[in-house]
């Protein structure tokens, strides 16, 4: 089991445009021509041979996902089937007023806790960050593992940084394993500990 971050990020470091913007960045997600199904039945990739093989170990390997209170908000909870296919943790010190609602969504007031729970969560599975701010604060914890980056081929200029206000840098890693995909190159950087 491994606690880990992937995000899709352009060659200056955003993982979004400064409106939250993605279409830049997550075409490689329909670049190819491998169908990789997602657990959420009205979403496929359509990716090639090398992004497909990245793509399946993310996505049958995770028992659980972290994210931050302001990506579940834009995403509306992917609706309880995010394309993972796990159960979610939301760090938030404000909850929503209706959390009986997400059976498969669980609040944590912080990210230790959010990550405890993901873990107890995922069981021998991976945990899975999705969110940029969550991955910057567990990084800086010492609670990740793994950072997983899909490297598209573009330059944004602003936007939302991958890590941004690291206070535990400097981090290092492991050389990347590289795995060639179009429109993103994928690297997996184990954590030096």
């Amino acid at each position: 089991m491994a606690v880990y971050s992937h995000m899709t990020m352009s060659l200056d470091g955003y993982i979004a445009d400064p409106q939250d913007g993605i279409g830049e960045l997550f075409g490689w997600y329909g670049a190819g021509d491998v169908t990789v199904p997602s657990a959420n039945e009205q979403i496929s990739f359509q990716v090639d041979a090398g992004s497909a093989e990245m793509l399946r170990g993310v996505l049958a390997g995770a028992g659980a996902l972290v994210c931050g209170r302001r990506l579940f908000d834009m995403t509306d909870g992917w609706g309880e089937n995010h394309p993972i296919g796990a159960p979610v943790v939301v760090v938030t010190h404000n909850p929503p007023a209706d959390t009986a609602k997400w059976r498969r969504t669980t609040f944590a007031d912080g990210v230790a806790e959010g990550i405890a729970r993901a873990k107890e969560i995922a069981g021998e599975k991976d945990v899975s960050i999705a969110s940029a701010d969550i991955a910057r604060q567990a990084l800086d914890l010492g609670l990740v593992d793994e950072v997983v980056v899909s490297l598209v081929p573009v330059l944004l200029g602003a936007g939302i940084p991958y890590f941004a206000g690291l206070t535990g840098a400097p981090h290092r890693f492991d050389d990347p394993v590289v795995i060639q995909g179009r429109g993103a190159t994928h690297l997996r950087y184990r954590v030096r500990r």
